[in-house]
């Protein structure tokens, strides 16, 4: 049984061959019936627009039925375990898609093996974003090979996934982060200037995110120096893009120009999450 918690569960032939589908199903959307007659469950302990949106209307267009869970809607949130939750949607359901925060949780549903899991946002993984991220790579340059890709800001669960699924992808991944911010054991250019230097994608993320609101005044302090304006753009190679995984701040992580100016594929991205997802699923049940 496949599991997607992180992404690196993907071989470089499985990455590859995901984004490959991923492309034909947005240009013929509902040319699979994968889950016709079938139900997937998505259980949301944290908020959301794009993945709730595009994991709907993607279940959609496979022929299936999404069952969103939201909290307090299953006995989870009452005291119920992960292991009696797992055997009762086993009985019911296709796959499970998790949006939560410790990465505990999911593991714990996966370790049943009562039916497949994929992640849908944990504290240290958001692996269905990077494949619409790659997605969105190989639309604009044609190809994955020899792309340098730097994120800037925070070194949360994007940072993370993109350094660990761009390698698999052969991708170079360059992080830029404050010291003290910086992304457990991997290492980090401090100067964004330098680190952008060749890149032919800029990608950044919110620098308060949900959980964070403590500390709010000393992130936004520190993670000035890596917003994403026109002068970080012309830093870059020729013809850079830049990249966010939304939802935005204006003025913060992102200049407005850049969000919605002719620099950027932030918006191919979100559509490229339907598309990626259903290439996801389909690798996730394939017999």
């Amino acid at each position: 049984m496949r599991h997607l918690l992180t992404g690196t569960e993907l071989t470089p032939d499985d990455l590859h061959q995901v984004l490959d589908r991923a492309a034909a199903l947005k240009l013929a959307p509902r040319s699979s019936s994968l889950l016709d007659g079938r139900t997937v469950a998505l259980v949301f302990q944290k908020p959301s627009t794009r993945t709730r949106v595009s994991f709907e209307a993607g279940i959609f267009e496979l022929g299936g039925h999404p069952m969103v869970l939201r909290p307090g809607d299953t006995q989870l949130g009452r005291g119920e375990s992960l292991r009696d939750t797992a055997r009762v949607l086993g009985r019911h359901v296709a796959a499970v898609g998790v949006r939560t925060h410790a990465d505990s949780e999911l593991e714990g549903l996966a370790a049943e093996d009562q039916l497949p899991v994929f992640n849908m946002l944990t504290q240290n993984a958001h692996p269905c974003q990077v494949l619409a991220d790659l997605l969105t790579l190989r639309e604009a340059f044609g190809s994955l090979d020899g792309l340098k890709l730097t994120y800037v800001g925070d070194g949360n669960n994007m940072a993370r996934s993109l350094y660990d699924m761009g390698r698999i992808a052969g991708v170079e991944v360059v992080l830029s982060t404050p010291p003290e911010f910086s992304l457990p054991g991997v290492e980090s250019v401090t100067d964004p200037r330098e680190a952008v230097a060749g890149a032919h994608a800029i990608y950044t993320d919110v620098w308060v995110s949900m959980g964070d609101e403590d500390t709010a005044d000393a992130r936004r302090a520190a993670l000035g120096p890596y917003r994403i304006d026109d002068a970080l753009m012309d830093a870059a190679a020729p013809g850079a893009i830049a990249l966010h995984c939304l939802p935005a701040h204006p003025g913060e992580e992102i200049t407005e120009s850049v969000l919605y100016g002719d620099r950027q594929r932030i918006w191919d991205q979100a559509e490229n999450r339907r598309h990626a997802q259903k290439a996801m699923l389909e690798w996730l049940l394939a017999e």
